[in-house]
Parts: structure tokens; sequence; C-alpha cells
């Protein structure tokens, strides 16, 4: 299953923690996330999971929208 993420921005409050954000990750592969404390990267796995909501943008699942 492909996973793309397209201009993903959330923010909470006055701190943005995913600002315009693009991804691709390809059927079959396998992908780290790194970066400090604070940098967005459970918040990005919540919105891919559907636990969270983007401000703006999208997650696309094999091409189909799941924001």
């Amino acid at each position: 299953m492909s996973i793309e993420v397209k201009n993903l921005v959330k923010r909470f409050g006055s701190v943005t923690v995913c600002d315009q954000l693009n991804l691709n990750i390809p059927s079959g592969e396998l992908v780290a996330l790194l970066g400090p404390s604070g940098s967005g990267k459970t918040s990005l796995l919540r919105i891919i999971a559907g636990l969270e909501t983007p401000d703006s943008g999208s997650v696309l699942f094999n091409g189909e929208d799941a924001t």
C-alpha cells in the first residue's frame, strides 16, 4: 500500500509542527522518521493513522484520499 502526503500543515496554537510537508512512500518501502523532539514525527504518524486531522493538506492511500 502506497502512502502519499501532500502539502500537509499541522499547527498547535502558534506552533507549526508540519509546514507544507510532502512525502511519498511507495508500496513495499520501509521508512524511518528521524528528528529532534517537537519536529512533528508523532503528529505526522497520528495524522496518517487517522487519529489527528491536519489543518490543511491530504493523505492518500493507494491514490485515494484518506483525510
